[in-house]
């Protein structure tokens, strides 16, 4: 748990914190997923079976497969999904289903969490299309995955509603940073643990750490692929917050200006995205 204010505690203590926390085993069904993606020649037919093998899995790729921001080709199979969209974006949709059966996230402060998690994912697999920054499927996968540590964190912290909505308004500070004064750790290291315990990528649990530090894209040491999934996050975000309506993006306020550096984007170009973005959420209701 690679945090400043767990690597300050004993230990013993940040080990038994991060025991107490309850990170669900990983999928079967990902398990095998990932074992044919690791083969020297992953077979579409093999993987066709492991998606076809679950009912409810199968129905939800297809309707996420013909969704606008996949092109819009209607797939009428798991098999056709496969072709249309390669093989690791089909696998990087199945993990992001995946999660949502094993990461309950209930209340009433997550009752849209999974909704906004699917179009962070969506967007930023969006974005790295359109910029080509990064492989899609990575940036889809980061997506769903960075902010699940906090239905992980509301189930250990009685109190960490509170903190969730306070870090929510935070204007300045990081949104992490209330969260490891509060409770020695952070959504985003929890995300990270998860991330590693369901055998994704060392990048994108790299990035799901650092997420809401956004001084990695003021560092020309920062690695590419990192630097790239924050920055789309973070346009991600803002286009969110259009769709949705709301009058601001705090998060875009505190790093909004170095996404478009880093990425290159000018304020017109920007608003083009965001505009596209849009109308791409609309057209998948």
């Amino acid at each position: 748990m690679n945090t400043a204010a767990a690597a300050a505690k004993p230990a013993d203590q940040v080990d038994a914190l991060i025991k107490s926390i309850r990170i669900p085993p990983r999928p079967s069904l990902l398990a095998d997923l990932q074992r044919e993606l690791a083969a020297s020649s992953p077979s579409p037919e093999a993987i066709a079976r492991i998606v076809a093998s679950d009912v409810g899995m199968s129905g939800a790729l297809l309707k996420l497969a013909n969704s606008p921001f996949y092109g819009g080709r209607r797939a009428q199979s798991i098999e056709q999904a496969i072709l249309f969209l390669g093989i690791n974006q089909v696998a990087s949709l199945m993990t992001g289903l995946l999660a949502r059966h094993a990461i309950p996230a209930a209340g009433a402060a997550l009752a849209n969490f999974w909704d906004l998690s699917t179009r962070r994912a969506q967007a930023m697999a969006f974005l790295s299309r359109r910029l080509r920054v990064g492989a899609p499927d990575v940036a889809h996968t980061f997506g769903l995955f960075c902010d699940t540590g906090v239905p992980l964190l509301m189930e250990r912290f009685p109190d960490y509603g509170a903190t969730f909505a306070a870090a929510t308004a935070e204007r300045e500070l990081p949104f992490t940073a209330l969260e490891e004064a509060r409770h020695n750790t952070s959504h985003a290291a929890v995300g990270c643990l998860l991330a590693r315990t369901w055998g994704l990528s060392g990048d994108i649990a790299w990035a799901i750490l650092h997420h809401h530090d956004y001084t990695v894209l003021d560092d020309p040491a920062t690695e590419k692929g990192l630097g790239a999934l924050v920055a789309l996050s973070l346009l991600a975000e803002r286009a969110i917050s259009k769709y949705l309506a709301h009058a601001e993006s705090l998060e875009w306020n505190k790093g909004g200006a170095r996404a478009c550096a880093w990425l290159g984007l000018s304020e017109d170009e920007t608003v083009e995205l965001l505009d596209d973005m849009h109308e791409a959420f609309h057209d998948d209701r």
